[in-house]
């Protein structure tokens, strides 16, 4: 993921006590593989709010005031923000951003997603946290564009009375939108995960255990009984010391490849050690 910033000034470094700064390295800003990913995103947002009239040229100058976040944010989720429509005062930018990221946040967080950005790296017109937050919305929403893989940029931090130092930030978009392109007819068979038993049983031999039947549907009815089946699988994962998924049960339930997949690989990439 990424922070962001334009020119390094000498104001920049007078920073308050403790406090840091992340800004992007000059040469990063030219990289190709970023300059791409820049694109796609603001085309994405473009292709979103088309009908507002909203026109998207620059996400650092377009985004930090919250106005384009909101109106974002509403259209994916369907749902209608409490803010002011317009806000020229930093004060009023800042309280209408506090709103929204609020909102992100509370959306994001309980699927796993990593908070990246803040009301003040946004509203500095931090570029690498408002492409964080832009990269993981469009992921949520599986949204319908081909994010480049693994655009890497490098950072520099500054910090009060600490010489300033180089590291490197990392977008890291998974090779499943790849994957599903390429292949779509061999991974039908993650359909059959799709109730949730297959994920229990495989999980009960994974850790040696045996699943009483009474825990789940074995052979489910409905839609509900599937989720129910999914949902406990994904308990089954944690206690077994897994991270919570990304994916809702709901994705797995209603056949969205990329969901499963990532579930499986998870499951892959912990237990493929194991004797």
């Amino acid at each position: 993921m990424l922070p962001s910033g334009k020119d390094v000034h000498p104001e920049d470094t007078l920073l308050e006590e403790n406090a840091e700064r992340i800004m992007l390295d000059p040469t990063s800003r030219d990289d190709p593989k970023f300059k791409d990913l820049l694109k796609v995103l603001i085309d994405w947002i473009n292709s979103e709010l088309e009908e507002d009239r909203i026109i998207v040229k620059d996400l650092e100058e377009d985004c930090y005031d919250g106005q384009v976040l909101q109106k974002l944010f509403e259209k994916l989720s369907g749902r209608k923000l409490n803010v002011a429509e317009v806000t020229q005062s930093e004060i009023g930018q800042k309280q209408k951003l506090q709103t929204v990221l609020e909102a992100v946040n509370e959306l994001l967080r309980p699927h796993g997603w990593s908070i990246e950005w803040s009301v003040d790296s946004i509203h500095c017109k931090n570029l690498v946290a408002i492409v964080h937050l832009l990269v993981s919305l469009a992921m949520h929403f599986q949204a319908a564009i081909r994010l480049p893989e693994h655009v890497s940029v490098r950072v520099v931090v500054v910090k009060r009375g600490k010489p300033a130092k180089n590291k490197e930030n990392h977008f890291y978009v998974d090779a499943f939108d790849t994957l599903l392109d390429h292949a779509p007819d061999k991974l039908n068979v993650v359909k059959t995960f799709a109730d949730g038993v297959y994920l229990i049983l495989l999980m009960g031999l994974l850790e040696d255990y045996f699943v009483p039947l009474y825990n789940f549907f074995l052979t489910p009815e409905n839609f509900d009984q599937k989720v129910h089946n999914v949902a406990f699988a994904f308990e089954l994962m944690q206690d077994g010391g897994l991270k919570k998924p990304k994916a809702r049960p709901e994705d797995v339930v209603n056949l969205n490849l990329k969901s499963t997949l990532r579930v499986l690989y998870n499951l892959f990439t912990n237990y493929k050690n194991s004797e």
